[in-house]
């Protein structure tokens, strides 16, 4: 067959496949050019989920004709020169709006700040309504109706109205969230009203209105830079989490991405830290020079790339865990309320909880949610406090596996792992300054699991198990960063063929790896030779460990699987090991704990995630007696 040329009106359509895939995209790219405007307040109305209607208005610097006629002509755009290199805008690609008019029914009318009148110009089905005059105030107002009525294979694969609405009402969250000093209104038939005025030199505010009121009390502030790139943002303490992602936000000079490197590594900052099936509450925003990011990936530019994905990653993960670590510990405000709503008449089964509310959190701070007693785990009295015995294990690496963490548990950090007591003393003879810690004094033990403790305003009710877990593991994770790791050594190395290039990214971090007690050498052009092991991990398929790793440091230049496999190793021996539920405690010893809690950080929760502790505020008991 013989080649030539499309029409225009079927190349606009083929773009508007790539560009605009349901209403919420063509909002997107609506928003965006408000915001490029200059626009400081939005107004944003929808009917129909998006299908029957999109209208945008703002009060940006507006366009005359001859702006109106070019704009809705393919690769038009005032935003970029000739380079791709420095591009400072949201949208630079000029083919949203003649998409959006190849497939709807397009209508903008917009006046400059020096006009007497405005201007109207349409498109329906890619045909284009020459510029009239029109009545208008200053800015622009977009109204796209009937999306996908010029191909109507597309519309059957949008999907109900309630699901569309809910797609644009996430878009203005992000550019929400993204441009706090814009005001924005969502409105429509399809909708209850949803306002975000505008919080001008406080993010902190505008997240408040996104996420929810809480998350100001639980957020911790993230603020690093590495070569020039810079992070910022806000955080949850690791017991704040939602049960899906949807509340982490990424921004890229100021636009909003779903980048899956930003959102791994978010989830490695967090591993070990909130439970599984949970994920944390983040808003960070990444600042750096422009040529160093692609944001040409995709044409809806929900995509980027970094010239050095290793730097960014690791600068994320390296700034949530030090922020984490400063104060992490704190226990999330929605425990608290958690915990006032169980002390209400109607709590529980038939009692009129909603389905899906927050009031999961507070059921997994019960001793039910803890792993029952192992048959294979014994204890000794020849001290104050119980100390685990040696435990048997199936494979016939166990021996060497308790040598092996004998050696890493060094006298300093066995002594780190369990509280010292402090000398006894009757828990009416408490004196006030031990009210002043941050988890205050202890007062009781509760069915032999819980520590209710008296701070200066209020009181702290702690999961003696769950928090003398994290302590344990806390220890046996400094002894993993402080020395290197006992190895086994093969008995014949395993030869491992694997490509060239894996080879070398390999050889490149061997000193690292052989720090975690895994030794290997090159072996040939397209081969390594392992020697030694990690004894902690007992038997292991040094085939597919090496495999994984090589996949590692090819996508992310860094070599922390193998890390993580021997953290999880020490979490589950740190479970072991650890006071268990039922075990009853004097005062000293409760005493003891909660210091030791105070001065690790991350004992804000269990290694499974799980709460630590709940504090409760004088005020909130007050108000459950109505007296405040």
């Amino acid at each position: 067959m013989p080649v030539k040329q499309l029409p225009e009106t079927l190349i606009n359509q083929i773009a508007a496949g790539e560009v605009i895939e349901r209403p919420a995209s063509a909002a997107k790219e609506l928003i965006e050019n408000a915001i490029d405007a200059g626009a400081t307040r939005i107004e944003i109305a929808t009917a129909g989920g998006g299908k029957s209607l999109i209208r945008i208005t703002d009060n940006g610097c507006g366009m005359d004709a001859v702006d109106l006629d070019l704009a809705v002509r393919r690769h038009c755009t005032s935003k970029i020169s000739e380079t791709l290199d420095d591009i400072r805008t949201l949208g630079f690609r000029g083919e949203a709006l003649p998409s959006i008019g190849s497939v709807a029914k397009l209508s903008i009318t917009s006046r400059t700040a020096g006009s007497e009148t405005g201007v109207e110009i349409s498109l329906t089905g890619g045909r284009l309504t020459p510029a009239r005059p029109a009545a208008a105030n200053q800015g622009t107002v977009v109204e796209v109706r009937d999306i996908f009525f010029a191909t109507p294979a597309r519309l059957k694969f949008l999907k109900s109205e309630r699901a569309e609405a809910g797609a644009i009402t996430e878009v203005v969250k992000r550019m929400a969230i993204a441009f706090p000093q814009v005001r924005f209104v969502l409105s429509g038939s399809d909708r209850s009203t949803l306002e975000f005025p505008a919080a001008p030199g406080d993010p902190l505010a505008r997240m408040a209105q996104v996420l929810g009121a809480e998350f100001r009390d639980n957020a911790i502030e993230i603020r690093a830079e590495r070569e020039d790139v810079t992070l910022s943002g806000f955080a949850g303490v690791p017991t704040f989490n939602r049960g899906n992602s949807t509340h982490q936000y990424a921004f890229v000079n100021g636009r909003p991405v779903q980048d899956k490197l930003i959102l791994s590594a978010i989830r490695g900052a967090y591993a070990e830290t909130i439970p599984a099936g949970r994920y944390p509450v983040a808003v960070l925003s990444i600042a750096l020079d422009p040529a160093l990011v692609d944001v040409n990936v995709h044409p809806a530019k929900a995509d980027v790339r970094f010239r050095d994905p290793g730097l960014v990653r690791g600068l994320i993960v390296g700034a949530l865990r030090e922020a984490l670590a400063r104060e992490g510990d704190r226990a999330a405000t929605t425990g608290a309320s958690g915990l006032m709503r169980a002390f209400r008449p109607g709590f529980g089964p038939g009692g009129g909880v909603p389905s899906g509310s927050d009031a999961g959190p507070v059921r997994s701070f019960g001793s039910g949610s803890m792993p029952p007693r192992p048959a294979n785990v014994g204890w000794t009295a020849e001290t104050s406090l119980y100390r685990p015995m040696a435990m048997p294990q199936a494979n016939g690496f166990a021996e060497q596996r308790q040598s092996a963490f004998d050696a890493l548990m060094t006298p300093s950090a066995r002594a780190d792992a369990m509280p010292v007591p402090a000398q006894a003393t009757p828990d009416t003879a408490v004196s006030e300054p031990a009210l002043r810690h941050r988890l205050g004094a202890a007062r009781a033990q509760l069915h032999a699991n819980y520590i209710v403790a008296q701070t200066e305003d209020g009181l702290v009710i702690v999961d003696q198990h769950a928090a003398h877990e994290r302590l344990v593991f806390e220890a046996m994770r400094k002894a993993l960063e402080a020395e290197r790791l006992p190895s086994q050594v093969l008995l014949i190395p395993e030869i491992i063929d694997l490509p060239e290039e894996d080879c070398d990214r390999l050889t490149m971090h061997a000193a690292d790896l052989e720090r975690l007690g895994l030794v290997i050498e090159r072996f040939g052009p397209g081969a390594v030779a392992v020697r030694e092991t990690p004894a902690l991990l007992g038997e292991v398929d040094a085939t597919a460990m090496i495999r994984d790793l090589a996949d590692e440091i090819g996508e992310w230049n860094t070599a922390s699987g193998l890390k993580s496999r021997l953290e999880h190793v020490a979490a589950t021996m740190a479970c072991h090991g650890s006071v268990r539920s039922g075990r009853r405690l004097r005062p000293e010893e409760m005493n003891a704990l909660l210091r030791e809690m105070e001065a690790t950080p991350g004992s804000g929760q269990c290694n499974h995630g799980r709460p630590t502790y709940i504090e409760l505020k004088l005020s909130d008991i007050e108000r459950l007696f109505g007296r405040s």
